[in-house]
């Protein structure tokens, strides 16, 4: 009573106060008073009547009724089921309620008395099994209006809906049986019943359990496959919402069915060149079966890619392959979205489906004597449709087929022979078993005669996928030479260097109030700029060819820097530079990653190169990546608009705000965005790498400090010069470009701040700034190291300087011995001659005890002098070592030594005097 109380509020509001609105609530109120407790039949019939009119013409009337009236009908139906014209009047009035009046439009924030009248009957207690259990009466017309009534519910109340006909036992049951039932409630139950499995999973299972896969394909022989009508869209929209992203269910449907009643509705019977709407609609809804069949199931379930491989499998032995190649690429004058639907259908086929993509390569189309490979067809769409959409469809197809196909990949490139510059140009109607690679080098270069850059890049896109991951093409392609579009402009170049023209040229071609003259220069740039991305990596000689010509370089930094190129196109061009330095093995001045690296700090600055990979992850194109071609639900709300799109691309680009083209969104998919995100981060290393370390690495060997045998000590120290010199060098050329990043830094600082501070991550600052902090702190190592052993030098040479005083002082000790002997002896030889004066001792031989005395005191010196000689010559090899390492660290070693050794110059002279 509270929701009803509730809703008269709201009726009061709407009619603006009691009074006013008194005639239209008396009078709804009196005719529901007739229907409850009026006496006649007759007049209770007459008041439904009146009152199914009233609710019909009236929003007021029907917010009046919402309020008061579904208690008075519900006991309607539930006690007076004999009176047909009274259950038919009860759900034809509940019908109306529950149905917007088209003519009474109003304000957009007006009350809709539609929505609340469903939310208020939905709520009723017992309603939705009561009006399932009218499905069970035999008056058509109860189960008709019955259906109705439960599609309005199921529209306006979705959710409430389902969780009451999950409760109610056999429900969905009572529906099933309904499509057995005549063509109009069959159709009424069956378009009841999409709406049910649109998102209800247990629903789901239940529809499929009761067999609702046969009872489809029955109903669809019985229209007509896809000439048949609304009838024939309803199924397949059902089947779909079976199906999507359910492996069991798409399981259970190969199984049980088969893909032959599928495949079958692809056929075109009657007119081929005639295509109605409905016709139209029919073939995208199959398309679409045929689509989710291909992706498997849902991302998370285990059995997705299994399941997905037999759906394929399966779906080419039956010969889907050739009925997609008929609509896609043969039947031009079929509707685009159709022809669009195809293609993608083909390009999931074969994507990592080895056999699929070998049955693709194998197909011809036509007719003899006029047939081609389907692979020539479809390259001949790309090139030459006039709508986005279908390039795109096209494109796919060879992403797909190339993707992990290196054998594939090959045989396409093999097909790249160079022409003659005057067959490579004749006019498109008179191409005659022209080669695939005859016809996209055709498709490279056609830019030249007619100056529209549109078929070059598409080509450009052809191509990037000839390539991707597979050295051997890209160092085949990197051979093929051109012919200059006149002798007179020179002779053959390679194609490498003429895409590099033509990437110049994208961006001079604009009118002169600066705005593009052509829709396709808007992505002409990005598509070329990532053929060059895909091309130069892991490719050395690649990158070798692309530097041969400076100016490309050259070109390639004012692109980074150019401020009219859109964040995506500098992104690309500094990614296109990084792999310039990762993947390149020259050593030749001014092309090495040193010069490179140089350039780029010199002429953009390393902070603004990084900046650059930032602005493009933020771009519209980036940011909108998708892991697959998005595609839309096709249901009957926007069946007719997608049938009759032409070209949504060409449309949207008008009122794109993005500065990128909406293409570029398309071609751009999550995989190349996640391979270029791969080549930042190793560019962002490889550049702190070159940073970190001097230009010329000198691996020095410890080896080469010693002297070599055979080489004077001048020579040798001669090189330990040259080898500081070159050191200091390299440090000086370190520091300069620290100062550099310093600078840089400093910029960023000042005039940059408020970028700085707005950016989240703020990657290439605390990268420049880790490598400056990481050089000064091995230049501290460093000055650590060389004090540390200075020290160690210095406390060995104060060990020598107090050993050399030590042996100073040993020798004068002997020094004075031997005096003091000398003294004895002189002694002894003035008694020896006193005596003899004196005649005390005739018989004493004088000189026998001098002899004697000199010989023992001889004896004794040399012991000590031979030890003293053994000390010295092992302390004077220590010496020279250290005066030799001295040296090296720049040390006077003279002036170390300097007053050591004079106080023994005198005793020594005493010594050779004596």
């Amino acid at each position: 009573m509270d929701l009803v109380s509730k809703y008269q509020g709201v009726v009061g509001r709407v009619f603006g106060n009691e009074n006013s609105s008194s005639n239209e609530d008396s009078y709804v109120e009196r005719l529901l008073d007739r229907i409850s407790n009026g006496v006649k039949a007759e007049d209770r019939r007459t008041a439904i009547v009146e009152l199914q009119s009233v609710v019909t013409e009236s929003r007021a009337a029907q917010l009046a009724f919402g309020a008061m009236g579904f208690p008075v009908l519900l006991t309607v139906l539930k006690e007076e089921r004999d009176d047909v014209e009274m259950v038919r009047g009860a759900l034809e009035t509940l019908l109306s309620a529950l149905n917007p009046i088209e003519h009474a439009k109003g304000p957009k924030n007006e009350i809709q008395p539609a929505l609340m009248n469903s939310d208020l009957l939905s709520r009723e207690v017992g309603s939705i099994s009561l009006f399932l259990s009218l499905l069970s009466e035999e008056d058509f017309y109860v189960r008709y209006y019955t259906l109705q009534l439960l599609t309005a519910l199921l529209t306006n109340s979705p959710n409430r809906l389902q969780e009451a006909i999950l409760t109610i036992p056999r429900g969905i049951t009572r529906l099933m049986d309904m499509l057995m039932d005549r063509e109009v409630i069959r159709n009424e139950a069956l378009l009841l019943l999409t709406y049910l499995t649109r998102e209800a999973e247990e629903i789901q299972k239940i529809v499929v359990f009761e067999g609702v896969f046969e009872k489809i394909f029955s109903i669809i022989r019985e229209e007509g496959g896809s000439e048949g009508g609304v009838v024939v869209q309803d199924c397949l929209e059902l089947m779909n919402n079976l199906i999507r992203n359910n492996a069991s269910h798409q399981v259970l449907l190969r199984e049980t069915m088969g893909f032959d009643h599928l495949i079958s509705i692809l056929k075109l019977r009657g007119s081929t060149y005639k295509f109605t709407q409905q016709k139209t609609i029919n073939l995208l809804s199959v398309l679409e079966t045929i689509n989710l069949l291909l992706n498997g199931g849902q991302e998370a379930d285990p059995g997705k890619d299994n399941n997905s491989l037999t759906n394929k499998t399966i779906l080419v032995q039956k010969k889907v392959l050739d009925h997609l190649l008929m609509l896609g690429v043969e039947s031009q004058w079929a509707p685009v979205a159709v022809r669009c639907a195809s293609l993608r259908c083909i390009g999931d086929l074969v994507v990592n489906h080895p056999n699929n993509r070998d049955a693709l390569a194998s197909k011809v189309l036509g007719e003899e004597p006029q047939v081609e490979p389907a692979l020539n067809s479809i390259l001949r769409v790309i090139l030459r449709t006039a709508s986005m959409q279908e390039f795109i469809a096209a494109d796919y197809i060879f992403k797909s087929f190339c993707e992990k196909n290196p054998d594939g990949q090959t045989m396409l490139a093999s097909t790249l022979i160079p022409q003659p510059h005057s067959i490579n140009h004749t006019p498109r109607d008179e191409e005659i078993n022209v080669s695939f690679g005859s016809m996209l080098l055709q498709g490279l270069t056609w830019s030249e005669s007619d100056g529209d850059l549109e078929t070059c890049c598409r080509a450009a896109s052809v191509l990037s996928h000839l390539l991707k991951d597979n050295i051997q093409c890209k160092e085949r392609v990197l051979q093929l030479e051109l012919e200059a579009p006149m002798p007179s402009l020179g002779g053959p170049e390679p194609l490498m260097q003429r895409m590099v023209k033509y990437l110049a040229l994208a961006s001079s071609m604009k009118s002169k109030d600066g705005q593009t003259s052509s829709s396709g220069y808007l992505h002409a740039q990005p598509i070329i700029l990532k053929l060059l991305v895909i091309w130069l990596s892991d490719c050395p000689s690649a990158v070798q060819c692309f530097l041969d010509s400076r100016p490309h370089l050259t070109y390639l930094l004012e692109l980074v820097s150019n401020p009219t190129a859109t964040a995506c196109i500098r992104g690309l061009a500094a990614v296109l530079l990084g792999e310039c330095v990762i993947y390149n093995k020259t050593t030749d001045s001014g092309k090495d990653p040193f010069s490179i690296v140089d350039a780029i700090s010199q002429k953009v600055g390393l902070t603004s190169y990084f900046l650059k990979f930032d602005e493009m992850h933020k771009s519209s194109v980036f940011n909108s990546a998708k892991s697959a071609m998005p595609r839309k639900s096709l249901t009957r709300s926007n069946a007719a608009s997608m049938a009759e799109i032409e070209d949504v691309d060409e449309k949207e680009t008008t009122d794109q705000k993005s500065e990128d083209h909406p293409l570029l969104v398309l071609m751009f998919d999550l995989q190349f965005v996640s391979f270029v995100k791969g080549l930042e981060a190793n560019i962002r290393e490889q550049i702190v790498e070159i940073y970190s370390h001097p230009k010329s690495q000198v691996a020095v060997v410890p080896a080469e400090l010693e002297q070599t045998s055979g080489e004077s000590d001048g020579e040798y120290i001669k090189r330990l010069k040259m080898f500081v010199e070159k050191q200091c060098h390299e440090i000086q050329d370190i520091l300069s470009r620290n100062a550099t990043l310093a600078e840089d830094l400093a910029k960023t600082g000042g005039s940059g701040l408020s970028q700085i501070e707005n950016r989240a991550s703020g990657g290439s600052e605390r990268v420049q700034v880790e490598s400056l902090r990481q050089e000064l702190q091995e230049a501290t190592q460093r000055i650590e190291i060389l004090k540390a052993e200075k020290a160690k030098i210095e406390s060995e040479a104060s060990n020598f300087r107090s050993l050399a005083v030590k042996m100073e002082s040993d020798l004068q000790s002997l020094s004075d011995a031997y005096n003091s002997l000398e003294q004895t002896n002189f002694q002894l030889e003035r008694e020896v001659k006193a005596l003899k004066i004196g005649g005390a001792t005739p018989d004493l031989d004088i000189e026998a005890i001098k002899a004697e005395a000199r010989e023992e005191a001889q004896k004794e010196s040399e012991v000590e002098l031979n030890d003293l000689l053994v000390c010295l010559g092992q302390e004077q090899s220590k010496v020279e070592k250290l005066s030799t390492r001295l040296m090296e660290l720049g040390e006077d070693v003279d002036k170390l030594l300097d007053g050591i050794g004079d106080e023994t110059e005198l005793p020594e002279d005493d010594e050779e005097e004596d």
